[in-house]
């Protein structure tokens, strides 16, 4: 998603974290360890990610679902005000033509 000044800060937050994963992974596996304990490594930071990503998801779903909160209870009430001016145009008009 793009708004009007560059990438939105959730595309930028994702891309942050995919780069660091894998930026660590390759530390991981370009530093002189044995196999096994390279592995568990990239696990334990593949976890991680895992689980911050996951926390991330549950935050921007939270938002989403309080924006969509927001912008019902405001089209209602734009609703009503736009429902009461029709009426009252509609009292003028009547009031109007019986003239």
């Amino acid at each position: 998603m793009r708004d009007e000044e560059g990438f939105s800060s959730g595309s930028v937050l994702l891309s942050f974290l995919l780069g660091g994963m894998v930026g660590a992974g390759l530390a991981l596996l370009l530093a002189p360890q044995s196999g096994p304990e390279a592995r568990r490594k990239i696990m334990e930071i593949a976890d991680d990610v895992k689980e911050k990503a996951g926390d991330y998801v549950n935050q921007a779903r939270e938002k989403v679902t309080s924006t969509v909160e927001k912008g019902k209870t405001f089209v209602d009430e734009k609703k009503s005000v736009i429902a009461a001016a029709f009426e009252a145009g509609k009292e003028a008009y009547e009031k109007e033509v019986k003239k």
